[in-house]
């Protein structure tokens, strides 16, 4: 069981802070079920969720695991993923998503960065749902380092490059 302040991954929310845990009565069959009371660290709002919910959750990965997260980046090796069949397309990028570990994200987010500077190379366009996936995993990806390394997430891109110069 979590505990109160706890960061948490929840589902497709990303990182939240567990605010409370209490016992809610079913109105139907007043049973008594303990839940938490999340808050999203990235979005205005609050969730109960049952303790015993079948939602994905797990612990915000810790400081070191962000920061060997990062150092691993030079040697992650990426290729993009192309398929002119669209749901083939978001099937293969929601399964990257769900799997909910930071190296999948990263993977996931490189590759479509690789993904779009090949198609700008080409003078092409980038796809629609390229661009929105990889918003999404960066968004996920960046709100996790960004709990796990106590900075705002605007501030992990710099934190990553500096990171990375450092080694060099």
């Amino acid at each position: 069981m979590y505990q109160i302040g706890e960061k948490i991954i929840y589902g497709g929310n990303g990182v939240c802070v567990i605010d409370e845990i209490k016992v809610i009565e079913t109105p139907h069959t007043g049973e008594a079920q303990q839940y938490y009371v999340i808050r999203p660290m990235f979005q205005d709002c609050k969730i109960s969720v049952p303790v015993d919910t079948t939602v994905f959750m797990r612990p915000v990965i810790s400081q070191a695991e962000a920061e060997d997260l990062v150092d691993s980046i030079p040697r992650v090796e990426v290729e993009p993923y192309y398929n002119s069949a669209l749901r083939q397309l978001q099937e293969y990028y929601d399964a990257k998503i769900n799997t909910h570990r930071c190296e999948d994200l990263l993977e996931l987010t490189m590759s479509l960065h690789r993904k779009k500077l090949r198609m700008l190379e080409q003078k092409r366009k980038f796809g629609a749902i390229d661009e929105r996936y990889m918003k999404r995993a960066e968004e996920l990806l960046f709100g996790e380092l960004a709990a796990a390394l106590e900075i705002q997430r605007d501030e992990v891109r710099q934190y990553i490059e500096d990171r990375l110069a450092a080694k060099v």
